[in-house]
């Protein structure tokens, strides 16, 4: 089994070699390039896993940065096909739009920043945005009356990883101004954790219980999700309604997780070539 950093080294190192793609099982090899093998059971495994370890919730599926380098027109559509996963996440506007054009039909979730214009396009595509700007607000009104409808959004709270988010200790006016606009339909509220095990329970300390302020005033925050891979294994307080894991999915462990009995994850891709040639070498060759 291998780990985030031997994961990592490998998927890069396949990304830098000519033409190669990724193909499932059952599809033939592409001529005499190499290329990545993907794993449909493998992936079911995997996501069953991450599941059963946090009592059957359900798993939102992170395939950034190409699917870790696994190809997103191979991955999301497999990942959409499994009952488990109820939507895919990812950090850039084009993933979101290249996994729509791959056929996915499932809820898509854009983690990461974009501009008024991307967010039209995307609000066309019906991948939901994470918002996280104090300008949010007049954005979702704005993309309300253009498309007469609401805009499905998770929000997105910096509990002090300070990388993205709005800062939680001024999230909630914000939240309100949001839920009550009529402009908006919160699917998720959610945060990203620095991993790191002194502070990791301070973030979810705070999240949690501005989760509990904002449902004391009716606000609606739909499903709540904090565990990326690492919570998943070692975090399990962050369950929470939905997990948001990427490296486990393709059989990387968290290189913290030093006991991997509680899950047995399968790599789910090989990388694969030809024989192009057999030769008998003479002595002295």
């Amino acid at each position: 089994m291998t780990d985030r950093r031997a994961f990592l080294t490998a998927a890069l190192g396949a990304i830098a070699l000519p033409k190669l793609r990724a193909v499932t099982l059952r599809e033939r090899a592409p001529s005499f390039d190499p290329w990545l093998e993907v794993d449909t059971a493998a992936l079911r495994h995997n996501v069953a896993e991450a599941a059963r370890l946090s009592g059957g919730r359900p798993v939102l599926a992170v395939v950034k940065n190409n699917a870790y380098g696994l190809g997103l027109s191979t991955v999301g559509p497999l990942l959409d096909a499994v009952d488990a996963v109820p939507g895919l996440a990812v950090v850039k506007t084009d993933e979101a739009i290249a996994l729509r054009d791959a056929g996915v039909r499932k809820p898509i979730l854009l983690m990461g920043l974009c501009s008024d214009e991307e967010a039209a396009e995307l609000v066309s595509r019906d991948v939901r945005l994470g918002i996280f700007a104090d300008a949010a607000p007049g954005l979702l009104r704005k993309l309300a009356a253009r498309f007469n409808r609401r805009i499905p959004v998770h929000l997105d709270v910096d509990t002090g990883m300070s990388r993205i988010g709005m800062p939680y200790h001024r999230a909630l006016p914000w939240m309100a101004t949001i839920a009550e606009t009529n402009s908006a339909t919160i699917d998720g509220t959610f945060t990203t954790f620095a991993e790191d095990d002194a502070f990791d329970p301070e973030q979810l300390a705070r999240f949690v219980e501005l989760a509990r302020q904002a449902r004391e005033r009716r606000l609606a925050l739909g499903r709540l999700h904090a565990a990326s891979s690492h919570a998943v294994f070692l975090r399990p307080a962050a369950h929470l309604d939905l997990l948001r894991p990427g490296l486990i999915l393709y059989g990387a462990y968290p290189s913290e997780v030093t006991d991997r009995g509680a899950a047995a994850l399968r790599p789910a891709f090989r990388l694969r070539a030809q024989v192009v040639r057999v030769e008998q070498l003479r002595a002295g060759d």
